[in-house]
């Protein structure tokens, strides 16, 4: 009698298997099954029925929220696209959302969280243990943090925060290990209480509350991110065209330096201005000393003790070591 191919073995195998006629077929399989046999014991009681139970619970929750939207969409009379609207943003994040990409991303959120009562919402461990991605609430805004790699190295940011109590959240910041630039005053030329101070990880903390003015209808937006450009003014035209900003105030020095400047996009907006004095980085220094006679020593780069480092030498001989921190290694 020929020897039945493995193949329909295996299948009278699986078949009693899934009807239990019996617990094995008359005849027993060829020994070169015995493990294909064993998983499809396994197979056989897959998915499990807590599984199922679960399964059906959650695809019986998306069909009510699936239908809960679009009635409300109806009832609105703003059909597909606002429902469209509702999902294309991540619930507590606006369109300009700040993404702090730190080395120590762990220790940097526990500052966030004394310094200004944030709050932890999302962490997403890397194998590695790092943090891959986080995202912390500070009053009505938000800011995403993670961890610097070899593809995204730790790039410090300046950050306008508005606080109920300036004061407080500057003291709360120094006992984090932040650094002065100046404390909260009045005297700012905003017209708000203004302080400042550079974190432990090498962002800039601008911490103020309105005095004078009164939010719009929109209310304030507690977290915007400021950039200190070089050729600022060459920013705004790009953000209009690229993103369809919106200019809410440009203000110039007689020489056409944008001193500040808002800029919406979406529900949020950003400040820029043209850096100067401690916002200038190590390669604009770096090329201006050229440019007035000094010969290079070493060209900028990231030096492993944290700083962006170059150096140089004037005329006279002197060495000039030029650097700007750029946190914590």
């Amino acid at each position: 009698m020929p020897k039945r191919p493995l193949a329909l073995q295996l299948d009278e195998v699986v078949q009693a298997m899934l009807v239990s006629l019996q617990p094995r077929p008359e005849k027993a399989p060829d020994r070169q099954l015995a493990s294909l046999v064993r998983v499809a014991r396994e197979l056989r009681d897959l998915p499990r029925e807590e599984f199922r139970a679960a399964l059906k619970s959650d695809l019986q929750r998306r069909a009510s929220m699936s239908e809960s939207t679009a009635a409300a969409a109806a009832k609105t009379g703003t059909g597909e696209a606002q429902a469209r609207a509702v999902h294309y943003m991540r619930p507590g994040l606006k369109s300009i959302t700040p993404y702090i990409i730190v080395r120590g991303a762990a220790q940097f959120i526990d500052f966030l969280k004394t310094s200004f009562e944030a709050t932890e919402r999302i962490r997403v461990p890397a194998p590695d243990g790092s943090i891959m991605h986080a995202e912390v609430a500070m009053g009505n805004g938000a800011i995403e943090v993670s961890d610097g790699s070899e593809a995204y190295p730790a790039t410090p940011q300046a950050i306008h925060l508005y606080v109920d109590d300036p004061d407080a959240a500057y003291a709360r910041t120094l006992q984090g290990g932040a650094t002065s630039f100046y404390a909260p005053t009045d005297d700012h030329p905003s017209g708000d209480r203004w302080g400042a101070v550079k974190d432990p990880f090498g962002n800039h903390w601008y911490i103020a509350k309105p005095r004078g003015w009164t939010p719009g209808p929109e209310g304030l937006q507690s977290v915007q991110p400021y950039l200190h450009l070089h050729e600022a003014h060459k920013m705004i035209p790009f953000l209009e065209a690229a993103f369809g900003a919106e200019d809410l105030g440009t203000h110039k020095s007689p020489e056409g330096l944008v001193l500040h400047a808002t800029i919406r996009i979406g529900n949020a907006t950003l400040e820029i201005d043209e850096a100067r004095g401690e916002n200038q980085d190590t390669d604009a220094v770096y090329a201006q000393a050229l440019r007035v006679g000094a010969i290079s020593i070493d060209a900028p780069r990231n030096a492993p003790y944290g700083d962006r480092a170059a150096g140089v030498k004037d005329a006279w001989g002197n060495s000039w070591f030029i650097a700007t921190y750029l946190g914590n290694k």
